[in-house]
């Protein structure tokens, strides 16, 4: 399936950092795994080392790890999903962007919706 995004500003800016650069795709491809190595790194680098709880498959015991250890390209498709969430509260505009089918189960897990999210929506009434 084909999800296609507009570009902000930002992702202009980066594509254009690679334009003279010959290869293939649109930007270097890496590993899945180097790339969850990256943004660990970059967690790190930013001071993004919070206590998280996390669920441990191998003991099904939830234990408290740093943000930046468990951080990688799901958190970051997650962090995506829920902040455009927040912002348009529509979850078939959203799931548009993310790749998820109009009525998915899966998006339900990435659209929580908070305490913030309920004051706005009250506040409208004022």
């Amino acid at each position: 399936m084909t999800v296609r995004v507009p570009l902000n500003s930002i992702a202009k800016e980066i594509l254009e950092r690679y334009k003279d650069i010959p290869f293939d795709e649109l930007l270097p491809l890496i590993s899945q795994h180097k790339y969850n190595v990256a943004i660990k790194k970059m967690f790190l680098a930013a001071g993004l080392i919070s206590p998280v709880v996390v669920y441990n498959p191998t003991t099904s015991e939830q234990e408290i790890r740093p943000l930046n250890e468990v951080a990688s390209s799901h958190l970051a498709r997650r962090c995506f999903v829920g902040n455009l969430y927040k912002q348009v509260k529509d979850p078939n505009l959203v799931g548009a962007l993310s790749g998820h089918k109009e009525g998915s189960r899966a998006f339900a897990h990435y659209s929580e919706i908070d305490e913030d999210m309920k004051r706005d929506l009250v506040s409208m009434l004022e």
